[in-house]
Parts: structure tokens; C-alpha cells; sequence
């Protein structure tokens, strides 16, 4: 993204006699703040900086300035569009715009994307209002509207949007790269409208998942490996891989609605084959037996359901008030099932210390 900072007013003209330029809605042109000059090519930096952002890698650093930044050379009459100051967010709509004179009003949603920052209300009314206060918006185009990506529709209320700086809303399309065409067309076709989530967006959330959860499992990793062995670990193992990277894969055909009984469910199968190697440890009393079979069908589920829910803010398929409920009625299934799991396998360990088997 070039760097060129520059004071422009598309409607701004120098009148006869007068040494400040006025713009044609009667905005003093010397108090507009900057538009910073952006285009539409991404660097190898940018694919580098998106690389980290998608591994979590200083995960608060992927951020644009906010204000207003032009692509092209845009008119008065050229459309605005909104975005969000995540670069992934801010670099999916600028590549898209190749070829077009357009202005970007980056919002300040302290670099999160457009979706998650519209259900945390950072990408929200206020401060779209409060952006085209600040950037000038009314005496750089003569037109009064704004383009909003339609995942941020849910936080934004476009009436008071207008009633509180003049422009209209407009929804446009749910991907960035369907702007071209919305654009030229000035619609969203039915395609354009709908929420889509495929397998290649599912899997790459992924890696962000696994990074925050990888000290946490090599430290429970390296403790299990002492303490009952390499089956165990490699139980530790399956459990975050199937709740980070299995669940996105197969989230649509694991049966029921919510995320955590999908979880349950998935860590259920993923916890069998353990079960049944446990339950077949040699030289143990079948009381023994039994509790080493229970265990990781009690543990395996719950840290698979508990992975499987940090999903819900980054998927299509659930609402606010739908995670709210979720965390609200499983976590306590969670935690007592993961606690049993504990206490039982801890019984298992002590008598074996103490030689009661």
C-alpha cells in the first residue's frame, strides 16, 4: 500500500480573488483532514503480513490506520466504501477495486474483520458516523452515500446513520471481490447476497486456532508422557487436532445445531480407539479396566466440545444470542465431564503408585 499522504477535496476549486480554496459544498478546504493514497497491489509484504495474521502471529498488529484513503483518482462523484482496519479486511477490498476511482473509509475496529467487529459493535454506528464526521466526508462528495460490506450489516443501524450524518446506506455484496460487478451494476445479485462457507474457509481458521492452543497442549503433552505414557499423549494430541482443524472440516455434516453437541460428538468417535486401548492395558483388575476406558471418553469430548465452540464467532452458522446459550448450557457439562475425567484418571495413577494394582 503506498504511503503518500495528501490534503484532496474532489469538489474543491480555487475561486477568483481568494487564496483558500473552497469546495463546492462550502467546506473550507485547509480543515480537511488527509486521504491517504492507497492502490489495489499486494506486496509480498502484505502476503507476509496476511500470513501472520492467519497463524495469530502478533495477532493485534494487523492494522491499517483509520480515516479516509482514496484508490484511483476519485471524483465527487465517485462511491465510498466502508471497511475495517483488519489488513486482510482492508487489502480484500482495495485488490478488488483494480481499475476503479473510489474512496476507502477505514473504520477503527482495533484489527478485527468486518464480521466479528460488526458482533462486537466496533464496526458499529457510532463510529461509522463519527468517521464521516472526521474525514469530511460532506465536502469531499457531492453524493450522500456509503457503501457497507453486508457482513457488517449487523452493526449498523442505517437510519440512524442518516439521520445522524446525512447519508444513506447502502448494503453492498458479502465478498469484496464481487465489488467490480456490483459497482458497474449498481445491484447484488441473489449470489452476491448469499452467506457462503465452504471447506476452504472453515480449514483456515485453523491455524489460528492451533497457535493458541499449542503451549497449553505440549505442556499437557510432555506431563501425560510421564505420567501414563505414550498412548496418552497421543491422545492429547488427537483431541486438539480434531477440535481445531477435523471440526471446521466437518462442521456441516456433524449432526444438530449446536457447536458444543457437535464437539461432544466428534470427540466421542475420536475418543474410542483410546478407550479401547486403555481398556485392554494388560495385568489390570476390571475395576481398573473400566475406569481407564471411561476416562478419555470423559476428557477426549469435553476439550474437543470447549475447541469446537471458539468456533462460533468465526463461522455463518450461529448468532450472539445463540453462543450466549451455548456457553451458558455446556460449558458446566464441559468442565464436569473434563474434572471427572481428571479425578478418575488421577484415582488410576495413585494406585498404581501405591500398588494396589
Amino acid at each position: 500500500m503506498a504511503a503518500d499522504k495528501t490534503v484532496v477535496s474532489a469538489c474543491c476549486a480555487s475561486s477568483p480573488g481568494q487564496d483558500t480554496p473552497l469546495c463546492s459544498c462550502g467546506t473550507d478546504h485547509s480543515t480537511l483532514p488527509e486521504i491517504r493514497t492507497t492502490d489495489s497491489e499486494i506486496t509480498i509484504a502484505n502476503q507476509f503480513d496476511h500470513f501472520l495474521a492467519r497463524w495469530g502471529i502478533n495477532r493485534m498488529g494487523h492494522q491499517v490506520e483509520p480515516g479516509l484513503c482514496r484508490i484511483g483518482s476519485p471524483t465527487a462523484d465517485s462511491p465510498v466504501l466502508a471497511s475495517a482496519n483488519y489488513t486482510l479486511s482492508f487489502d480484500a477490498v482495495r485488490s478488488a477495486l483494480a481499475g476503479f476511482d473510489a474512496y476507502i473509509l477505514v473504520l477503527d475496529t482495533k484489527g478485527i474483520n468486518v464480521w466479528c467487529a460488526a458482533g462486537k459493535g466496533t464496526f458499529g454506528t457510532d463510529e461509522l458516523v463519527t468517521r464521516i464526521e472526521t474525514a469530511g466526508l460532506a465536502g469531499i462528495v457531492n453524493h450522500r452515500k456509503i457503501i457497507i460490506p453486508q457482513l457488517g450489516a449487523p452493526g449498523i443501524s442505517a437510519h440512524d446513520v442518516q439521520r445522524r450524518s446525512g447519508f444513506k446506506v447502502e448494503y453492498g455484496p458479502v465478498r469484496a471481490r464481487d465489488l467490480p460487478e456490483y459497482l458497474k451494476t449498481g445491484k447484488a445479485t441473489p449470489e452476491m447476497r448469499r452467506v457462503q462457507f465452504p471447506v476452504r474457509d472453515r480449514i483456515v481458521l485453523a491455524p489460528v486456532e492451533l497457535v493458541h492452543i499449542a503451549l497449553p497442549a505440549i505442556i499437557i503433552a510432555a506431563v501425560l508422557w510421564f505420567l501414563a505414557g505414550p498412548v496418552a499423549v497421543l491422545a492429547a494430541i488427537s483431541a486438539v487436532v480434531a477440535g481445531t482443524v477435523l471440526f471446521p472440516v466437518l462442521l456441516p455434516f456433524i449432526p444438530t445445531g449446536d457447536f458444543s453437541i457437535k464437539g461432544l460428538l466428534l470427540g466421542g468417535v475420536v475418543a474410542i480407539p483410546f478407550s479401547a486401548a486403555f481398556a485392554s492395558t494388560p495385568a489390570l483388575p476390571s475395576w481398573a479396566l473400566l475406569i481407564a476406558a471411561i476416562t478419555p471418553l470423559l476428557i477426549m469430548p469435553a476439550v474437543i466440545a470447549y475447541l469446537a465452540l471458539n468456533f462460533t464467532g468465526s463461522t455463518t452458522f450461529t448468532s450472539r444470542t445463540g453462543v450466549r446459550k451455548e456457553i451458558f448450557r455446556y460449558i458446566p457439562v464441559m468442565a464436569f465431564m473434563a474434572v471427572s475425567g481428571i479425578i478418575l484418571g488421577i484415582v488410576l495413577y495413585g494406585s498404581r503408585l501405591t500398588g494396589v494394582i
